[in-house]
């Protein structure tokens, strides 16, 4: 039984493995990168933030006869604009009341205190957060505790909005995310090109093998990597050991059968007279040499159909048993035609494939009255590596219930007609060897038709 095959190829295999690593890893590279990103925009837009804070800090810390003027003057027209997303904001945490100083664009409103939300200060002594603003919006916020001594203590926390760190990193997710799917397209193509690449030893390896089991080469040729170099080797040496097997099978089987047949003919020939018994002693003799020949064909048909290398071109063996047969016949006024596809071969030896035929061609141009019909159709779209061979005789035909008694070993529906009756089990034999099938039925001729199915190259 072949070995069932993946349900990927190896190249397939190769392809996704690569493919979908290369996917994990701009994943986890995109991901990673818009983490750092979002990070470093975040610190580019607080370091905005803490120069509005520390201009306030310095305005906080001037001069009485200055401060008053100079507070909150920033030079950013969004911190007059109400409700821009842009505030400030100011708050005394000593005395009875907090005093309050913020921004126009606050209208009246406050920004959440981080100092309440027990947010630790960063080594800059800043805390940083995001809050909602006085309208929903989200807000970046950062917030300072300072001290000016006689002048008391305070916060100040500038914020502004957060949609334009979030816009930001949306720009670079996007820019990110076409520059990967290019990056991408571009391994998957260079991976399509090493794996075809890489596996290219590997095909020629497989048309050499192919080559062997359809008889072009007898060894498998070429030069391959190193990896693949001791597989050819060593496939070449399993070819030269399954010939080197059947060349002695077919020595012994040559051996077995002349040393069987001498004692069978002496014993035939001793036989002499007309009395009972050696009547008895010649048939029994002519069916031993049958059957001896019968198990001998089937013990050398049975190690040859695993031959490797094995190929028979129909054309050339079908017309050479039709001239044969023509001529055997020719008194009877029996005339062969044959219709072969171009091209077509047996996947076998040429020895077995003539000896199928010539059954089959035997008991057509025997049962036949004037025409045998020889087709040879290449495989069907049912029946993908089978021949198909068609053999028509215009003869009287069997019966239905003749057809499966005459396909028995040694039965012959005629005893007047010379023959053993071993052609048609032989046939079956070996179709059966080779994995093909022979069947017979009624032809088109008037006759019987004989349909022999067999592997095809």
């Amino acid at each position: 039984m072949p070995p069932k095959s993946h349900r990927y190829s190896l190249g397939a295999r190769l392809f996704m493995s690569a493919a979908i690593c290369c996917a994990l890893v701009l994943v986890l590279a995109g991901v990673g990168l818009t983490t750092f990103y979002r990070r470093s925009a975040e610190r580019g837009f607080d370091e905005r933030l803490s120069v509005y804070i520390k201009e306030l800090v310095a305005d906080l810390a001037a001069p009485p006869e200055t401060e008053r003027q100079s507070i909150g003057d920033l030079g950013e027209p969004r911190f007059d604009l109400p409700l821009s997303g842009w505030y400030w904001q100011i708050i005394r945490l000593d005395g009875e009341r907090p005093v309050v100083r913020a921004s126009r664009s606050l209208v009246g409103s406050q920004l959440p205190k981080l100092l309440d939300q027990q947010i630790q200060p960063n080594p800059r002594g800043l805390r940083e957060s995001y809050v909602s603003g006085p309208d929903d919006r989200a807000l970046r916020i950062l917030e300072r505790e300072i001290d000016v001594g006689e002048d008391g203590r305070f916060t100040v926390a500038v914020a502004a909005p957060a949609d334009e760190i979030a816009e930001d990193i949306r720009d670079f997710r996007i820019a990110l995310t076409m520059t990967f799917l290019l990056l991408g397209l571009a391994l998957v193509a260079s991976t399509i090109l090493q794996v075809r690449f890489g596996l290219r030893p590997l095909v020629r390896l497989r048309a050499a093998v192919g080559a062997v089991r359809t008889g072009d080469n007898p060894r498998i040729v070429g030069n391959y990597p190193p990896d693949l170099a001791p597989l050819a080797g060593e496939l070449n040496l399993l070819i030269d050991a399954n010939r080197e097997i059947l060349e002695r099978a077919r020595t012994q089987v040559g051996n077995l059968a002349h040393a069987l047949k001498t004692p069978l003919s002496v014993m035939q020939n001793e036989a002499a007279g007309d009395g009972p018994l050696p009547q008895i002693v010649k048939t029994q003799t002519a069916i031993m040499r049958d059957q001896v020949q019968y198990y001998l064909d089937r013990a050398r048909a049975a190690a040859l159909s695993g031959a490797l290398g094995g190929a028979t071109e129909i054309a050339p063996s079908l017309d050479a048993l039709i001239r044969t047969f023509e001529k055997i016949a020719q008194g009877r006024g029996i005339s062969g035609h044959q219709e072969v596809a171009a091209g077509l071969r047996f996947r076998g030896e040429k020895q077995d494939f003539e000896e199928m035929l010539g059954n089959l061609l035997d008991n057509a141009f025997k049962w036949a009255r004037s025409r045998v019909e020889v087709s040879v159709a290449p495989p069907a779209p049912g029946q993908p590596g089978l021949l198909t061979l068609l053999i028509d005789d215009d003869g009287q035909g069997l019966p239905a219930d003749a057809i499966a008694e005459v396909m028995k070993r040694g039965r012959r529906l005629d005893e007047t007609t010379p023959g053993s009756g071993l052609g048609l089990s032989i046939v079956v034999e070996l179709a059966k060897l080779y994995g093909g099938e022979l069947t017979l039925q009624p032809s088109p001729l008037g006759g019987l038709r004989a349909r022999l199915t067999l592997p095809a190259l």
